[in-house]
């Protein structure tokens, strides 16, 4: 409460930024708040020198305290206040009001020194150009301005790099966060750095490099778990599955260890890097991922790669943790690796069939049927309106609400579908074909017809109708492959009939179908049609998965069995018999 003296001032300020920097080392965290001390610290500045700063700006209330007041005194203690202030827009990402107060503060002690060249970053430029000035030796600080000067540019630097990435302009952003992983700063945050780098070099196609910056990254400092997480997907990236496949199994032990922070062992300082710089795409970047969510990813990883053993292991292990409850742990922001749980138990069940354990398998999917059962209503009706609302009208919010409705009913309507081709598959394996027969014909056929009506469907549901389809195809060719081998050649017919109507031209079908109409002697039209089919882009041997988006991982093994075996038997009957048609017409 006592008015300000001029001589008194130093001090006054010197107390002012130890007790600033002292509330922000309790806090561990820049607290926007401590900037009205400082602010009421120029105030007192401008009082003292017969001067006034009320309404101001931060900016405004900077220019005029560094163009009016000149006593020499006052000098060093202004620049440790604006060293901390700008510590605070960093922070803040305002870095264009931390550029302009260290231009007032180089112009203030010697304007010839403010000047950038052309393509330099002018923020670090004018950091580096600021002359820190000389400390009273009678007043101790918790902190020297040339500490703070050194974690600012680091600070800035890196603020910069995150901001370039983000942004898409690589080359810079690699280039500011070189320069950051040269400054002053934690083990902590130079692996931060060099696991940005990483991110930066693997967005520009280098994945060498990537791997280079991940790996010093962990070097310095072993806990950074995300750099390994990003060596995973490096590895992913280059298509190296063991490499891959090996630094999961180490991610997911190092998250079950959960081993503590270790102490740091350099200088500690009340203002650090780290409380300057935690904006979203580090964040993102440094996201650590559940051990959930690597356990799934090895699981994924090894389906993908065949080795089918390895992944019902991990799927079980994963299961497990459902049934302890774990899921209410696990993620649930964009970033999470883990599709919707059905698709996961779906996933397990193709392993477990893929391993010939056909009732486990079975299992496992009658856990999704019976879950999913209850959401899907009597009938489904998805039509065109209802993606496309009236912007400004107060029924659009509902409208979107029932769009978001009908979605999750179509997912929960092709999990279930999905559970039963699985299910006929897998009995078809165990030989029980009229079981088989019984779980194709389930609601993935009639049902889901009956309670799914598509009526120009919205853009928005195409990849759910479309998976729902095939399933459909699948199943019809499932149901089809069985009556074959019962000898129910034409309902076997029928069934491949429709399955080309629902998507005309499928290889699978078409082959199929070539035989159904072999086995019940109606040759000359299975040669017809096998002449046909060879003609098309697919060709006799295309049996490859349709073009455009690709389906879900659960599907691929139901893909897989519904090919047509005996393609080159099939077409060798057929040529012969056209030969032999061709040398005797009347045959």
């Amino acid at each position: 409460g006592l008015p300000p003296a001029l001589p008194a001032l130093p001090l006054e300020l010197t107390v002012l930024y130890n007790s600033l920097l002292f509330a922000t080392g309790a806090s561990d965290s820049a607290i926007q708040g401590e900037a009205e001390g400082i602010r009421q610290g120029l105030l007192r500045v401008l009082e003292a020198c017969g001067a006034c700063g009320q309404g101001l700006s931060a900016e405004e209330l900077w220019q005029k305290v560094l163009q009016e007041v000149t006593a020499e005194e006052l000098q060093a203690p202004l620049h440790r206040l604006g060293a901390l202030q700008a510590a605070w827009w960093l922070a803040a990402s305002r870095l264009g009001s931390a550029a302009g107060l260290f231009r007032l503060l180089s112009n203030a002690e010697d304007p010839g020194r403010a000047h950038c060249s052309e393509g330099e970053n002018e923020l670090l430029c004018l950091l580096k150009a600021w002359r820190v000035p000389a400390e009273a030796a009678s007043l101790p600080l918790v902190q020297s301005a040339e500490d703070l000067k050194d974690i600012l540019c680091t600070a800035a630097a890196f603020l910069q790099g995150l901001q370039e990435l983000e942004a898409g302009n690589f080359p810079t952003a690699l280039s500011l966060l070189q320069e950051a992983a040269g400054g002053f700063c934690s083990k902590k945050v130079l692996a931060q750095i060099y696991t940005c780098l990483g991110c930066c070099t693997q967005r520009m196609g280098k994945p060498q490099t990537a791997l280079q910056h991940l790996k010093r990254a962990l070097q310095v400092d072993f806990q950074c778990l995300p750099a390994l997480s990003h060596v995973a997907a490096v590895y992913h990236e280059l298509g190296e599955t063991e490499a891959e496949l090996q630094t999961l199994a180490l991610l997911y032990e190092a998250l079950e260890k959960k081993t503590p922070a270790a102490a740091s062992s350099g200088p500690y300082f009340l203002i650090r890097t780290e409380l300057l710089v935690h904006t979203p795409i580090l964040a993102s970047l440094l996201r650590h991922r559940h051990p959930s969510e690597v356990k799934y990813l090895l699981a994924q990883r090894c389906l993908q790669d065949g080795r089918v053993a390895d992944a019902v292991e991990h799927y079980l292990d994963f299961l497990a943790l459902l049934q302890e409850g774990l899921q209410q742990q696990m993620p649930l922001d964009g970033g999470s690796a883990l599709p919707r749980i059905p698709e996961v138990f779906l996933e397990a069940a193709s392993a477990l069939e893929q391993a010939g354990r056909h009732q486990d398998a079975i299992t496992v999917c009658e856990e999704v049927i019976s879950r999913t059962t209850d959401l899907i209503p009597r009938m489904l009706r998805v039509e065109e309106r209802l993606e496309q609302p009236e912007c400004l009208s107060p029924g659009a919010g509902l409208a979107g609400g029932l769009l978001s409705q009908k979605k999750e009913s179509l997912c929960c309507l092709t999990w279930r579908a999905a559970g039963y081709l699985h299910q006929g598959w897998a009995w078809a394996k165990l030989g029980e074909s009229k079981e088989a027969v019984t779980q194709f014909s389930r609601e993935c056929l009639e049902d889901a017809v009956s309670r799914s009506v598509c009526l120009s469907v919205p853009e928005s549901l195409l990849p759910e109708v479309e998976v729902l389809q095939k399933i459909r195809l699948l199943s019809l060719i499932g149901r089809g492959a069985q009556f074959l081998e019962l000898g129910r050649h034409k309902e076997a017919l029928l069934d491949f009939q429709h399955g080309l109507q629902i998507l005309p031209g499928d290889p699978a079908a078409a082959s199929y179908l070539v035989q159904a109409l072999w086995k019940l002697n109606r040759k000359q039209e299975a040669a017809a049609h096998w002449q046909k089919f060879s003609q098309s882009p697919a060709g006799e041997d295309g049996q490859q998965e349709g073009q455009g988006r690709p389906f879900p991982l659960y599907l691929v093994s139901c893909l897989k069995q519904a090919m047509f075996p005996h393609s080159a038997s099939l077409a060798r009957s057929i040529r012969d018999y056209l030969g032999t048609t061709s040398r005797d017409p009347s045959s």
